[in-house]
């Protein structure tokens, strides 16, 4: 390829270095689908995008605004636009050889299932806590062969280390320090919020894997 790009089995053979040609063929034939991609849903989209998987759908019905961009991966250039084509072009960037679905919409119970249908995995990343207790809901009532996880807890300046991973249930997992809240007038800060999208798009990984423990 041009501008000294690799080729895809290039690219996906360095990755199996890394990861296991075993564990690589499996992120490679996985499908993800991100709901919310402000600050945690984009960077665990960015994660995920380096490890190689094959597909990911993107969800958000927002715009890239300036106040987005000290903690979610957008550029200045990119305000205004919508966040699942800013967020696709960028992911692009990183790895042309990735299959990008978007959808450009606020989810609810009348188009859920019709978005969610084809991913194995599912990332809940919004802000609001009525919506994410919606997805997590119908995820586990509507889909039981399909794993969900989620995040709750990252704002402030708190140690990075409250931050974990917890299996609630056989398909649920939610990451975060179950405590902070930006609705207590803390804010959300790019390290901690990247902290809780690493332990997302790690589990993520692991499920992937076969490793189904926290």
């Amino acid at each position: 390829m041009d501008n000294n790009i690799p080729s895809k089995e290039e690219f996906y053979e360095a990755l199996s270095v890394r990861h296991g040609k075993d564990n690589q063929e499996k992120f490679r034939a996985a499908t993800v689908a991100i709901l919310g991609l402000g600050g945690l849903g984009s960077n665990v989209s960015i994660c995920l995008a380096r490890a190689g998987i094959g597909k990911l759908i993107l969800i958000d019905f927002d715009k890239v605004d300036i106040t987005n961009i000290h903690r979610q991966q957008y550029k200045l250039e990119q305000i205004g636009l919508e966040k699942t084509k800013a967020l696709a072009d960028n992911l692009s960037e990183i790895n042309p050889f990735m299959e990008i679905e978007t959808h450009q919409v606020k989810v609810n119970e009348s188009n859920i299932h019709q978005l969610l249908n084809e991913a194995d995995i599912v990332c809940e990343a919004f802000d609001n806590a009525k919506s994410k207790a919606m997805l997590v809901n119908y995820v586990l009532e509507h889909f039981p062969d399909k794993y969900i996880v989620s995040g709750s807890g990252m704002a402030g300046f708190n140690s990075a280390n409250m931050i974990s991973t917890k299996k609630l249930s056989k398909r649920f997992y939610l990451c975060g320090d179950g405590v902070s809240d930006v609705n207590l007038g803390i804010g959300l800060i790019s390290s901690r919020v990247m902290a809780c999208a690493a332990h997302e798009a790690h589990m993520v990984l692991r499920i992937l894997m076969g490793e189904t423990d926290a």
